[in-house]
């Protein structure tokens, strides 16, 4: 079972679709690498980097759950998994991510967490 708090999680998915907002606003403006992209992609490595390495992993695993590369039922296996393959910071990794908000509100879900009371939970 996770170890992360689930709103942590749901603060994850709102820094995500933020960021994933302002990229796709400013592909439609024609503009790469926009001032609210730079400054969403600033909030998410932030708020990621300052999580502990546990909750890190979780992280990871949640997102691995959540597009199916591992079933609940393994989630041990899929936390060795994320230990042993942890080359890269959790928030490059993750930034590269597409869908992200969308696989861990399924990773939280296929947990058995609601991932919108997580995330109705923060304001």
């Amino acid at each position: 079972m996770p170890e992360i708090h689930a709103d942590t999680v749901a603060e994850v998915i709102l820094l995500a679709r933020e960021l994933s907002e302002a990229a796709s606003v400013g592909a439609r403006d024609g503009v790469t690498n926009g001032a609210g992209a730079t400054q969403a992609a600033r909030e998410f490595r932030a708020f990621v980097s300052g999580l502990t390495v546990d909750e890190k992993l979780d992280l990871v695993v949640l997102y691995w759950i959540g597009r199916e590369s591992f079933s609940p039922d393994e989630y041990d296996d899929a936390l060795e998994t994320a230990r042993a393959e942890a080359v890269n910071r959790t928030e490059d990794y993750l930034l590269g991510v597409p869908l992200l908000a969308e696989h861990l509100e399924s990773g939280l879900e296929a947990m058995g967490i609601s991932a919108s009371d997580a995330e109705n939970d923060l304001y």
